[in-house]
């Protein structure tokens, strides 16, 4: 389980309300696939709709070409760059181990080294 903040969390809930007034127009012809984000009669979306819908989504507002898969690598490459500890991007992400995590996104560390640096020399320095 990961935490998420509460505006998303009003995503799901909302359609899941919808859900529930789609499961009562099907009736009996209601696929229970356990899932939130369904067809209208409750079967399992296509990956591939997702995906098409995604770029469809990302040409209309005129946004370079990103995959639906990118997101997570901009979720990680972000979280890293603001500070998020390693051990928490990489719980987000589902990895077994920090370490796939700061191997699969050292990229953005770097960065980070020039900031580490003067903030200890700030410590050292001038024992701030």
């Amino acid at each position: 389980m990961i935490a998420i903040d509460p505006g998303t969390v009003e995503v799901p809930k909302a359609q899941a309300a919808r859900q529930l007034d789609e499961q009562k127009e099907w009736g009996d012809a209601w696929v229970d696939s356990g899932l939130v984000f369904t067809q209208e009669n409750g079967a399992a979306r296509d990956p591939e709709s997702i995906s098409r819908y995604f770029r469809l989504a990302v040409k209309r507002s005129m946004l370079p070409p990103i995959r639906l898969h990118d997101l997570r690598h901009t979720h990680a490459t972000l979280a890293l760059q603001t500070g998020i500890h390693p051990k928490v991007v990489s719980e987000r992400l589902g990895h077994a181990t920090i370490s796939i995590t700061l191997d699969t996104y050292s990229h953005a560390i770097p960065a980070m080294q020039e900031e580490a640096a003067a903030l200890i020399a700030g410590l050292v320095f001038t024992g701030a």
